[in-house]
């Protein structure tokens, strides 16, 4: 019987790159996207895939335009108790239209019914294409200042086009710098600060809004918590952006270049002391310093506190959860803990951490999420104690399950700590 391909991480870590087997490279093979069909939908649909990005902005409303392939798994964002449902609009386009062209022309109109249709009238109309659009070359720029100068509302466009997952731009990517297309320099106000990296805000018991607050910054800017147009303008005005997710790097340059806005990039970390050292770094590119002590004290204790109880658990690591899973993996192995599994896609990017963690467990293996011998995987019997991840929590369902995949987004200490009670309440301590 076929089984699923797995690889020990010390032998993947022994390997360039170039080297590494197909199942770990979805250009070489057919992908059966495991996280997406566990979660019967596809990654637009659930989560925070390009769909539901684009209606971050605040007062906006969504033009999703395909063939039905493409559009039917749009009907998860907009159950009867979703808050997304009123603002998705669905264009269904056939043959003719393609093959034609006067898909160009339905999609202005479209918008057009929308603005006139819609109350309260949409703040922003956002035009997402397809693959369709992709191969077609659409002209996106022309089809948003068409759909401007009918409608006198500001528009932009989104793209979840698939098979760029691994291209320059990725979709995840690019939907991150339209978001704030709209903005207009604006003069600096040395008081703001914004947060860039995700859809939904920081837990709002995170740290890093008391650090910033106590050096003087008293206006953190989250896209994810403006209100209406006026106020996400204000994102124009920031000192600098603070970027908490690489995927974010290239709205962080549309700042720069545009706004005349610098960056910080901070990485997320589970290890103690890289969350200090993160910290040290950036106390000593602002004005006043940043007192970390009392949040490193408490974590400190906790972590001394868990020593123990990491020491005897076993843990398989996905990656559909608010953690980055070599990342994790490599935190969790250095405060004691044993990762028998991860279940991620490598890159040459990863590869310091892989190669960490080879270091302390060469055993750990690695299996690939779009891999179709993932079809095919078999838990081995009582080898896990507790799964983080949906889709790790599916592999081992007679696991303790930690999904971690809130949408208030881990950071810092603060994300540690919560790392730390997800594990006592899966204890059940």
């Amino acid at each position: 019987m076929p089984e699923a391909f797995a690889i020990d991480i010390s032998q993947l870590a022994s390997l360039a790159p170039s080297q590494w087997p197909d199942e770990l490279i979805s250009r070489k093979h057919l992908i059966y996207s495991s996280p997406a069909a566990l979660a019967f939908n596809s990654p637009g649909a659930e989560g925070f895939g390009v769909k539901r990005a684009a209606l971050t902005l605040p007062g906006s409303v969504m033009l999703l335009f395909s063939p039905g392939c493409c559009g039917r798994n749009t009907s998860a964002l907009g159950g009867p108790d979703s808050r997304y449902g009123k603002r998705t609009f669905y264009l269904l386009l056939d043959e003719t239209d393609i093959v034609t062209g006067r898909y160009q022309t339905k999609i202005v109109d479209a918008c057009e019914e929308i603005a006139h249709s819609v109350s309260p009238t949409p703040q922003v109309i956002v035009l997402l294409s397809t693959c369709v659009d992709a191969l077609l070359a659409t002209d996106m720029e022309r089809l948003v200042r068409l759909s401007e100068a009918r409608t006198h509302i500001p528009c932009l466009s989104a793209t979840m086009y698939a098979l760029t997952r691994e291209g320059h731009i990725p979709p995840m990517v690019g939907v991150r710098k339209s978001l704030y297309s709209l903005l207009r320099k604006a003069p600096k106000d040395p008081t703001r600060v914004n947060i860039l990296g995700y859809f939904t805000p920081l837990a709002s018991s995170c740290e890093l809004y008391s650090l910033l607050h106590n050096a003087g910054y008293r206006h953190l800017q989250e896209l994810s918590r403006m209100q209406d147009m006026d106020e996400y303008q204000n994102l124009a005005r920031a000192n600098f952006n603070l970027v908490l997710n690489p995927e974010s790097r290239l709205a962080a340059q549309f700042f720069e270049q545009k706004l005349t806005i610098p960056s910080i990039e901070l990485s997320p970390s589970f290890e103690l002391a890289k969350i200090q050292k993160q910290y040290a770094i950036l106390s000593q590119l602002l004005p006043e310093p940043l007192d970390d002590r009392p949040f490193f004290e408490e974590a400190q204790a906790q972590c001394a506190e868990h020593a123990k109880v990491l020491s005897h658990l076993t843990f398989a690591i996905g990656e559909t959860s608010n953690a980055e899973p070599f990342g994790l993996a490599l935190a969790l192995l250095r405060m004691g803990a044993r990762v028998a599994e991860i279940f991620a896609e490598p890159s040459e990017e990863k590869l310091a951490l892989i190669k960490a963690i080879a270091a302390i467990s060469p055993k750990t293996r690695l299996a690939s999420n779009l891999s179709p011998s993932m079809l095919f995987y078999k838990p081995q019997h009582g080898e896990i104690d507790i799964a983080i991840g949906s889709d790790a929590c599916f592999y081992h369902p007679a696991s303790a399950h930690i999904p971690f995949c809130d949408d208030a987004k881990p950071f810092g200490y603060q994300g540690l700590l919560s790392l730390l009670r997800a594990i006592d309440q899966a204890c059940g301590r």
